[in-house]
């Protein structure tokens, strides 16, 4: 099945919707990297460790033509950040989005170094595709560190907390 087989009448490769879908058949056939064209302005979405949506001008090297979505190489990964003591329980990103230590920007964060937490306290919001998700700290104890800034994208899985239990 190609990729075309599954947009309908899509209005251009810049239309949200097409975006959104294409970002479906991406996770649906696991695929890695796609890439629009349109005369001269293109859109490449990729999947992985550097997930990026970039529009740009084409090179005269690139040829014009339909829509064009094939996986890639796997990329290097990131060297993993040092070990944690091990009494440390880590809260990861349950998805890839960005990452708000607040509420509201005129809001205070949602923890600091040294606050409680319980399993329902809620430690950030990661917004993923203009939907903004809770994430509660899963475990008890008190925040030890915070691994990122405020506004920052996160990957699946990366660290964000570490707590001392209790």
């Amino acid at each position: 099945m190609h990729v075309s087989d599954e947009i309908k009448t899509p209005a251009g490769p810049f239309d949200v919707e097409t975006i959104r879908q294409l970002v479906r058949l991406m996770r649906k056939f696991d695929l890695g990297e796609v890439s629009l064209q349109d005369g001269d302005k293109r859109v490449r979405l990729r999947r992985g460790s550097k997930a990026t949506v970039t529009h740009h001008a084409a090179t005269p090297m690139m040829p014009a033509g339909p829509v064009v979505a094939a996986p890639i190489a796997p990329t290097v990964p990131a060297p993993p950040p040092p070990p944690a003591a091990s009494k440390l329980t880590e809260i990861k990103s349950p998805m890839v989005g960005a990452f708000y230590s607040k509420p509201a920007p005129d809001k205070d964060d949602y923890v600091k170094v040294g606050a409680r937490v319980n399993a329902d306290t809620v430690v950030c919001k990661i917004e993923a595709m203009k939907i903004f998700n809770d994430l509660a700290a899963g475990c008890s104890g008190t925040i030890a560190e915070i691994c990122i800034q405020n506004g920052q994208f996160v990957e699946y899985d990366q660290v964000l907390f570490r707590v001392e239990p209790s």
